[in-house]
């Protein structure tokens, strides 16, 4: 098991959630989703003190050394919600130790507290180490993911 702490953030954990990005934009190697617009407090507050946000860190100390950002998905069909791992990552000198293992056990928890039925997460099959670790915690199903404009295209 790692030597780590996981720990859910809430309303008043904006720094962490500023170190978390840190750590997603250099595992994603993506400083301009990460950093080059951060949310002003105000908007991590209300973020982090929702209930359809997750947000955990591991750390070491005060150090963070990864961390996942999830959303609840409350379901309409029936009374039960659905959790989706939206970004996870741990820096590139913690990886291999059980981090991340670490961060899901904690959403698993907290998944089931809440009554969740399943968490589900996606990975790109060029990003083997994440396909290893969501092969040993879970069910591979094979999807086609699609990105759709929130405007739809001029007509030509």
């Amino acid at each position: 098991m790692p030597t780590c702490t996981v720990q859910q953030l809430s309303a008043g954990d904006g720094p962490l959630m500023h170190a978390l990005l840190d750590v997603f934009a250099a595992a994603f190697d993506d400083a301009a989703s990460y950093g080059a617009s951060r949310p002003r407090p105000a908007y991590l507050r209300q973020l982090l003190g929702s209930n359809h946000f997750i947000a955990l860190v591991a750390r070491e100390g005060s150090q963070v050394m990864g961390g996942l950002a999830a959303y609840e998905l409350k379901k309409f069909e029936q009374e039960r919600s659905e959790i989706y791992i939206y970004d996870l990552a741990v820096a590139a000198a913690h990886r291999r130790r059980g981090v991340a293992t670490a961060l899901i056990r904690e959403l698993q928890r907290i998944g089931s507290e809440r009554g969740a039925y399943v968490i589900f997460v996606q990975a790109d099959p060029p990003d083997a180490p994440a396909v290893a670790l969501y092969t040993k915690l879970g069910v591979r199903e094979d999807v086609l993911h699609f990105d759709i404009p929130v405007r739809p295209a001029q007509a030509s």
